[in-house]
C-alpha cells in the first residue's frame, strides 16, 4: 500500500523530540492522566491490545499491567526506541514494539481486543484511512478507544491550527468532538463514553518540546501575550499562572465497540 501523506515530516518531527518527550515538564506521560485513560477503557487481563502511533509507549505502559500483551506501533524508531527502554525499566515483559505505519497496520483481521490510539490524528491529513485500519484489525465485540485534542471553536479553528503548524510542522489539523463521533458513527461502533478533559499545558515546555526556532517561537509567544491583553484571539485561550503562560489543551476521549 502507499505510504501515508506526511509520514516523512512526522518521524521528522518526532525523531527531535523523543529525548523530552518523557520529560517531567511534559504532560504526555503524567501518572494521573495514564490512569484515567486506563480507568475509562477498562481492559481485561485476557486483551491483546494495539496502540497505534503510539509514541513513546506512555498509554501502551500503562495498559501493559492489565492486559495479557500489548503490541505498539509506531513510525519513528526513535520514538519507540524511547517507550522499549522504558518497558525494560519497569520490567514489561508483555510488550512488543513495531515500526509501522497507521495507515497500513501490519496485521491480520480481528488480531486484537483493544485498539488504542493517543494524540496522533491530528498529525493525519485523512482520519478515516487509520480508523478504518484500527477497526479492520479489532474482532467483533472489541473496544476501540480514540485520546486526542479537540479543536477550538469554528471561527478559530484555523488560527489555531496555524499556530499549531508553526509550531510543529507535522501537524496537520486538531478534530471537533462531532469529526471524531462521526469517525465511530461511520463504522457502526456503539460509543460508550465520552469525556473531555482540560490539561494544562507550560507555553516554553510545549515549545521545547518540538525545539521550535526563535524566530517562529517570538511569533507564538507575542500571539499568546496578545491575546492575555485582551487582542487577537489565538484559539488557545492563554493565561498567566506562576509568572508563565499557559493554556488548556482540550482532550477528547471515546470508546467505542465493534459490532
Amino acid at each position: 500500500m502507499k505510504k501515508s501523506a506526511n509520514l516523512d515530516v512526522i518521524q521528522n518531527s518526532f525523531a527531535v523530540q523523543a529525548q523530552r518527550f518523557e520529560a517531567p515538564s511534559m504532560h504526555f506521560s503524567k501518572q494521573e492522566y495514564l490512569d484515567y485513560t486506563v480507568r475509562c477503557i477498562a481492559p481485561s487481563s485476557r486483551d491483546r491490545v494495539l496502540e497505534v502511533a503510539s509514541g513513546t509507549c506512555a498509554c501502551g505502559r500503562a495498559l501493559a499491567s492489565h492486559a495479557r500483551a500489548v503490541t505498539c506501533l509506531d513510525a519513528t524508531y526513535q520514538m519507540l526506541e524511547i517507550g522499549r527502554q522504558q518497558a525494560d525499566r519497569l520490567g514489561l515483559d508483555n510488550m512488543t514494539f513495531i515500526l509501522g505505519d497507521a495507515g497500513d497496520l501490519p496485521f491480520l483481521n480481528c488480531s486484537f481486543d483493544l485498539v488504542v490510539s493517543r494524540l496522533a490524528f491530528h498529525h493525519f491529513p485523512e482520519a478515516d484511512t487509520p480508523f478504518a485500519e484500527m477497526v479492520r484489525v479489532l474482532r467483533p465485540g472489541g473496544t476501540l478507544a480514540l485520546i486526542d485534542m479537540e479543536a477550538a471553536e469554528a471561527s478559530l479553528r484555523a488560527t489555531e491550527d496555524q499556530y499549531e503548524k508553526l509550531r510543529d510542522p507535522s501537524h496537520v489539523k486538531n478534530l471537533s468532538s462531532h469529526e471524531m463521533s462521526r469517525l465511530f458513527d461511520s463504522h457502526n461502533l456503539s460509543i460508550r463514553h465520552c469525556e473531555r478533559t482540560r490539561i494544562p499545558v507550560s507555553l516554553e515546555s510545549w515549545l521545547e518540546l518540538t525545539q521550535t526556532p526563535p524566530g517562529k517561537r517570538h511569533i507564538i509567544q507575542t500571539a499568546m501575550q496578545r491575546e492575555i491583553e485582551g487582542l487577537e484571539a489565538t484559539g488557545f485561550a492563554p493565561y498567566r499562572k506562576d509568572g508563565a503562560i499557559y493554556f488548556d489543551q482540550r482532550w477528547l476521549l471515546i470508546v467505542g465497540v465493534k459490532p
